[in-house]
């Protein structure tokens, strides 16, 4: 889960207003010493964290406006302040020109080739015509790699094994690139940002004369992230970021704030290792994620690029009812695993970052959906409709018919029943659930 100790620190805190019988000078310092150092821990840049902190006391001194309570006015402080200090706005890259011409700059290690292929995947998926061009003449792997990755999604390559020239690689494609909506170009990093790196990306910017320039800044560098964004943006003017490896770092914080010194939006944020974890960044969303508040328009576009729009709404409003049948619960499953792991989609739901899930029952069930289906298989239809009904004959008898053991199939049952009692404890959310309901039609972007 992204950022999840930042988002559990930030729960916390939210948990505190909520559970307060009184909203005073006491609580809101103490709110912001837990936001303080749940950010610091992150890794976030002290002056910008502090700034932060003087917001929020400054606001909360603020008359209470009208129909809502004071609790409900410093969760809104809170979250306000939170997406302001990310970006307040998403920044959209536009594809209006033909051809829209990306270059990808950053240090070794932050994930750039790989990048490139998840931005090449996003845009094809949204009806481009994508070429992705490897200019990357210092690491060795770098030509396979981007090739690789380009057959993998099905965009074009352009690229040489041989040519240690970037320029030249880059005019040997020059010709062909009006016939594509979108040109990613990956370039050539170094292990840190030397004069000859300077040269040559001034050289290639010159050249490809790019529509973006997006910084690729890798989240486990915490703090040093500024001085890499500092430094890029005096070199090419960078006009975008894309933060990669933020599912596995605690220090993400600090390349989150990094943007606050080129004044560069970040444009996507890399949440897994597959060719689909890229996301826009929205930061109203993201802030959503983190305090337990869900994101279901992430969640429904997730969930449009696997089924239509129809079947997305209709597996939505299951999920927040927790009424479904056996199937149901296969066919949930089963769409989810095409929208990424478990964990992702449910902290996606309001109310379901609130709930503190066992790990095991937020792994994606890739291993078992076929076997669940052989059962199935072998149920009655009041069994499908109503798994309560099953004894130790009916288990054996599935078990027998499907050719799996017993106990496969009381696991079955199992994660019927832990995903019913899941339900259940997310409507039992009540005084957090009605706030936010509440807080849904005040709060911009909710």
């Amino acid at each position: 889960m992204v950022l999840e100790k930042l988002g559990d620190s930030l729960k916390s805190t939210l948990k505190k207003i909520t559970n307060a019988v009184f909203v005073d000078e006491k609580l809101i310092n103490e709110l912001v010493k837990d936001i303080q150092r749940a950010l610091l821990q992150s890794d976030t840049n002290v002056k910008l964290v502090f700034d932060l902190s003087k917001n929020i006391k400054e606001r909360a001194k603020e008359q209470t406006p009208a129909g809502i309570t004071k609790r409900e006015q410093l969760i809104n402080i809170v979250y306000e302040e939170l997406t302001n200090f990310l970006g307040k706005e998403a920044r959209e890259i536009k594809i209006e020109k033909k051809p829209t011409k990306i270059m990808l700059v950053g240090l070794f290690g932050s994930g750039k080739t790989t990048t490139a292929g998840k931005l090449a995947k996003y845009y094809k998926k949204r009806g481009m015509k994508v070429a992705v061009i490897q200019t990357d003449t210092w690491r060795p792997a770098a030509y396979h790699q981007l090739k690789q990755l380009a057959e993998q999604v099905g965009v074009d390559f352009f690229g040489s094994e041989k040519e240690k020239d970037p320029v030249k690689i880059y005019r040997q494609a020059e010709d062909k690139l009006t016939n594509y909506d979108l040109v990613i170009v990956d370039t050539a990093g170094r292990d840190a940002l030397s004069d000859d790196l300077i040269k040559e990306l001034n050289d290639i910017s010159v050249l490809v004369d790019a529509d973006e320039r997006l910084l690729v800044i890798s989240a486990d560098i915490g703090q040093a992230a500024e001085r890499q964004a500092q430094a890029f943006h005096d070199t090419c003017n960078v006009t975008g970021v894309i933060v990669t490896k933020l599912e596995g770092t605690a220090k993400g914080g600090g390349a989150l704030s990094a943007c606050a010194v080129t004044k560069a939006a970040i444009t996507f944020i890399g949440v897994g290792e597959k060719i689909d974890d890229l996301e826009q960044f929205f930061p109203k969303r993201f802030v959503g994620r983190l305090l337990g508040m869900g994101d279901l328009e992430s969640l429904l576009e997730k969930a449009k690029e696997v089924m239509t729009e129809e079947s997305a709404k209709d597996m939505q409003e299951k999920f927040l009812k927790g009424d479904f049948s056996l199937l149901d619960l296969y066919d949930q499953m089963a769409a989810m695993k095409k929208m990424g792991s478990f964990g992702k989609i449910m902290e996606m739901i309001p109310g379901m970052g609130q709930l503190k899930m066992p790990k095991d029952m937020l792994k994606t069930q890739e291993g078992k959906l076929e076997k669940w289906r052989y059962m199935m298989n072998s149920m009655t239809k009041r069994e499908l409709e109503d798994p309560d009904v099953f004894n130790a004959e009916r288990i054996d008898r599935v078990a027998a018919g499907s050719g799996v053991e017993i106990n496969e199939v009381r696991e079955l049952l199992k994660q019927y029943r832990q995903s019913k009692k899941m339900m259940k404890m997310f409507k039992g959310e009540q005084d957090m659930n009605k706030l936010m309901k509440k807080m849904k039609g005040r709060m911009p972007g909710m």
